[in-house]
């Protein structure tokens, strides 16, 4: 028909093409339009301050996406599992502090731990509560980053006073004539300084590191708490440095502590076992062996929480956040057990703060029948020394 208008082909009154079809400059301006708006990002992006984020300003909480209408349910346990960690870690420190004759190097770092403990506890369980019961599981990028070197600093510090538990004991045990000359007040004072200056650079590089990415992706996080690698998950760009960060954490502490820590207990136990008899050889052998459980659940479940997203190990969310929330109460919890209750001296202390009365094994004081008699004391009295 040579009267129909074809918008395609635009042409004269006569039927000659005067350009292109009108199709391809719309295709053109199209393509035009894309390629500004391309420019304009690229542009954005390099006038960008290093570090900050593309998209998002705050992340969510999914630390347990099977059990969306169940949640509310965990945080009975999870609350009193921490009130308990919080009242024996608590207790104990006071003991510690009150008592005169505590004030020790092995008992001091136990009080180090208390406060390690509680600290590490109380950054994550509040807030992990509130999400479980309120949905309250929203955080800022900032208070991601802060969360995140708070958890990873008290890990790494804890990490070194165990350490500095066992060469502690080590001496102690092994060379107990130069324990005082060895273990003086400088030599606490640079293994105070080492902690502090070890956690704070490397934990500080992982999170500059973490600040350092960009997250134009998802903003849900599938944790309870800002983890290093779950939050790395997120970022959109290259995360060798950050994944390889994550790596060197590991073999800083795990690779070099746990050697060191297997190393003094061994060293004890063989030094125990051939000076002792059979009664002090198995307490010594239950002591150190609790020691060691204790402290390679911390490093074991510690291990797979932060390896499972660097190893790309298929780990269930809800599971890795069992894992991780673990890895920060258990050892919370059974450290007031294992280094307070169990230790004589402590026990004594906590009697005595407490004015608890108590039976005590004491010798005959006047003429009688011999051997050991019981009788009842108030908490000022202090029991003979264990053998």
């Amino acid at each position: 028909m040579k009267n129909a208008v074809h918008l395609d082909h635009p042409q004269t009154t006569d039927g000659r093409q005067v350009g292109p079809p009108l199709s391809i400059k719309l295709l053109r301006l199209e393509g035009l339009r894309l390629g500004l708006e391309t420019s304009r990002r690229r542009w954005h992006r390099t006038r960008m301050p290093a570090g900050q984020n593309l998209t998002h300003t705050t992340f969510v909480f999914d630390g347990f996406p099977e059990l969306q209408g169940h949640r509310h349910l965990l945080a009975l346990p999870l609350t009193a599992v921490y009130v308990t960690a919080l009242a024996g870690n608590a207790t104990l420190l006071c003991v510690v502090v009150s008592a005169e004759r505590l004030h020790a190097p092995m008992y001091l770092l136990i009080g180090l731990l208390c406060v390690v403990d509680i600290a590490g506890a109380s950054a994550i369980v509040p807030s992990t509560v509130l999400a479980l019961l309120f949905d309250q599981n929203r955080i800022s990028l900032a208070g991601c980053l802060a969360q995140m070197f708070v958890t990873h600093f008290l890990s790494s510090v804890e990490s070194t006073l165990l350490l500095a538990m066992a060469l502690d004991r080590y001496v102690a045990v092994c060379r107990p004539l130069r324990y005082a000359e060895i273990m003086d007040s400088s030599v606490w004072l640079k293994l105070l300084l080492f902690t502090v200056l070890r956690s704070s650079a490397i934990i500080g590089t992982l999170v500059g590191l973490a600040a350092s990415l960009q997250f134009c992706g998802s903003n849900v996080l599938q944790h309870c708490y800002c983890d290093h690698m779950a939050l790395v998950g997120l970022a959109c760009g290259d995360t060798r440095s950050s994944r390889a960060a994550g790596l060197a954490v590991i073999v800083c502490f795990v690779g070099v502590d746990i050697p060191l820590i297997f190393y003094s207990y061994l060293r004890i136990l063989s030094e125990v076992l051939r000076a002792s008899g059979g009664e002090e050889r198995w307490k010594a052998f239950h002591t150190c062996g609790t020691h060691l459980m204790v402290m390679m659940t911390f490093y074991l479940v510690g291990s797979v929480t932060f390896l499972s997203h660097n190893l790309n190990i298929p780990i269930p969310t809800d599971a890795n956040t069992f894992l991780a929330l673990m890895y920060i109460l258990v050892p919370a919890t059974i450290n007031p057990v294992i280094y307070g209750v169990r230790t004589a001296e402590i026990r004594n202390g906590f009697y005595a703060l407490f004015k608890v009365p108590r039976k005590v094994k004491v010798a005959p004081s006047g003429p009688g029948p011999g051997g050991l008699q019981t009788v009842r004391c108030d908490g000022t009295c202090r029991a003979p020394p264990s053998t």
